[in-house]
C-alpha cells in the first residue's frame, strides 16, 4: 500500500490523476494527510474523497510518513527574498512549506510531484525556478522538470504547465519528454491536417467531443446579446463566431464593443476608423508602450487619410468609444461587459481556462451562442463526469481554473510505474527501452 500526501490540494486534481494511474496499474495506495486552505475547495474535495484536508499548511508541524508527495504550490514572487537574502533563500513563500516539511521529516517520501505555471521557469530572470530547483538537491532529489501542453494527453485544452518530477537520490527515469504543443487552436488544427490525424477522435479529442447535448436555459447568452453578435456578424451565421475573441484592444480573429454596439450603434465609418486605429496603435514607431498608446490627430491621419477624421473621432468620443486628452485619442475597453470573451472552436482545442474568464467561454452549439456549462468545463481539464462539482457555479469555475489537467498528471505517473522501481512494486513489467534519464528543460 502506497502512502501520499496531497498539498495544497485545491479541489484534487493531482489525486485524481495519481489514483486513475494506479487503477491501471492496480496499484494500492493511501492518502495520509491533505492540505487545501480555500474553504469551498475543501468543500469539492470532500464531496470526491470524503475527507476534508487540513487547512493552513503554515500551520502543519510535520506530515505523518508517507511515500510521495503531490503539491501543486501556488508562486508567489521570491522579489523580497531575493533582494534581502539573496536568491537561494525561499523564505516568505510557499514553496519554502515544501521545504521546511521535507526538512523536518524522520523519513522523506521517495517520489514528489510539484506542478505550477510556465512562468515559474522565467520568473526574475529565472532566478525563482534555480532557488526552487537548488532547495531539492540540497533535500536529496533527483529533479526531472518537464513542460507539458495538456492538449497532447487526450485533453482539449491548450494549456501549459510545469511538473517537477522529484526522485530521492536519484534522477527519475521517464520516457516522457517536454513538449509544448500547439500554442493555439488554428495551428493545432493545421497540425491534424498535416499528420493526417483530423479525424482522429481518440488521440485527440476536441471541444465537441466535451459538450453536454441539453444544457440548462441560465447558460445561454441573453436575447439582448445574441442580437448584437447578430448585428456583428452583418448576416454571417452565428457559428461564425468558432474561435472569435471578444476584446477591445486586440485585433486579428475579434469583435469589439463598437462592432456590437455595446454604448450605441456605430456607423460603418466609424467601425472602421476603431479598427484601423487597434491595428495600427501598437506599431512601434508610436512609440514602445502598447495598449496604453495614444495618438494625436496627426499620427491617426497616416493610415486613416479621409476628410470626415476629425468628425468621426468627434462622435466616436461622444459615444465613449474613444477618450480624448491633450489632442490625443485612445480607445476606451470595455472588456468586462462581454457574456462570453472568447467562443470556442468545436473542431479544435480551448484556449487554456482560467480561475478569473472560466465562465465567460463560450460556445456556439445548434446555432445557439451560450456559456459552457461546470460540467464541460470539468471536462477540459480531464475530470471524469462521475467527479462531483461543487454546487455553486462560481466556486466551480474558479476550481477549475486553478486544477490540474487530470489525463497529464495520470500520464506522468503511468510513465514513473513503467521505468521506475521504488516506490513501486518491482514486479510490474518495464519497458527497458524507455529507461532514459530525463533532461531537465
Amino acid at each position: 500500500m502506497l502512502k501520499f500526501v496531497d498539498l495544497f490540494a485545491g479541489i484534487g486534481g493531482i489525486r485524481e490523476g495519481l489514483k486513475l494511474a494506479f487503477q491501471r496499474r492496480s496499484i494500492a495506495s493511501e492518502c495520509v494527510f491533505s492540505s487545501e486552505i480555500d474553504k469551498k475547495a475543501q468543500e469539492t474535495y470532500e464531496l470526491n474523497f470524503g475527507e476534508t484536508p487540513a487547512g493552513d499548511i503554515r500551520l502543519v508541524e510535520e506530515l505523518p510518513d508517507h511515500d510521495i508527495m503531490l503539491a501543486g504550490f501556488p508562486c508567489q514572487a521570491f522579489s523580497y527574498a531575493g533582494k534581502q537574502k539573496g536568491f537561494a533563500d525561499t523564505r516568505g513563500t510557499l514553496f519554502f512549506e515544501i521545504e521546511r516539511l521535507l526538512g523536518n521529516a524522520e523519513n522523506k517520501p521517495r517520489l514528489l510531484l510539484l506542478e505550477n505555471v510556465r512562468g515559474l521557469t522565467t520568473h526574475d530572470g529565472g532566478r525563482t525556478y534555480a532557488a526552487i530547483l537548488l532547495k531539492l538537491e540540497r533535500l536529496g532529489y533527483g529533479v526531472c522538470s518537464l513542460l507539458l501542453n495538456s492538449s497532447n494527453f487526450g485533453v482539449p485544452q491548450n494549456r501549459v504547465r510545469l511538473y517537477l518530477v522529484c526522485s530521492l537520490g536519484r534522477v527519475p527515469r521517464l520516457s516522457i519528454k517536454s513538449d509544448l504543443g500547439a500554442p493555439d487552436s488554428h495551428k493545432f488544427k493545421r497540425s491534424l491536417l498535416q499528420d493526417g490525424l483530423f479525424h482522429s477522435n481518440i488521440k485527440y479529442p476536441r471541444v465537441s467531443n466535451i459538450l453536454e447535448e441539453h444544457v440548462d436555459k441560465k447558460y445561454l447568452c441573453t436575447p439582448l446579446f445574441v442580437e448584437r453578435l447578430t448585428r456583428a456578424l452583418k448576416g454571417k451565421p452565428l457559428e461564425s463566431l468558432h474561435g472569435v475573441r471578444l476584446i477591445d484592444y486586440r485585433g486579428g480573429n475579434s469583435l469589439h464593443s463598437w462592432n456590437l454596439g455595446m454604448k450605441g450603434i456605430c456607423a460603418e465609418n466609424e467601425i472602421a476608423l476603431m479598427d484601423a486605429l487597434i491595428v495600427n496603435r501598437r506599431k512601434k514607431y508610436f512609440g514602445s508602450h502598447q495598449d496604453g498608446k495614444m495618438l494625436t490627430m496627426e499620427q491617426i491621419r497616416t493610415f486613416w487619410p479621409h476628410q470626415d477624421v476629425e468628425e468621426t473621432l468627434a462622435s466616436l468620443v461622444q459615444k465613449r468609444y474613444l477618450k480624448s486628452a491633450g489632442g490625443k485619442y485612445n480607445p476606451v475597453c470595455g472588456n468586462m461587459s462581454f457574456e462570453v470573451f472568447k467562443f470556442l472552436d468545436p473542431s479544435s482545442i480551448a484556449i487554456t481556462v482560467v480561475s478569473s474568464d472560466a465562465h465567460r467561454l463560450g460556445v456556439v452549439q445548434n446555432g445557439v451562442p451560450r456559456r459552457i456549462t461546470p460540467r464541460e468545463c470539468a471536462r477540459l481539464q480531464g475530470f471524469p463526469d462521475e467527479f462531483a462539482l461543487h454546487p455553486d457555479d462560481a466556486s466551480v469555475y474558479r476550481q477549475l481554473g486553478n486544477s490540474v489537467s487530470v489525463p497529464t498528471v495520470a500520464a506522468i505517473f503511468e510513465d514513473l510505474i513503467m521505468n521506475n522501481e521504488l516506490p513501486f512494486d518491482r514486479h510490474l513489467p518495464r519497458k527497458s527501452s524507455c529507461n532514459l534519464l530525463c533532461e531537465a528543460s
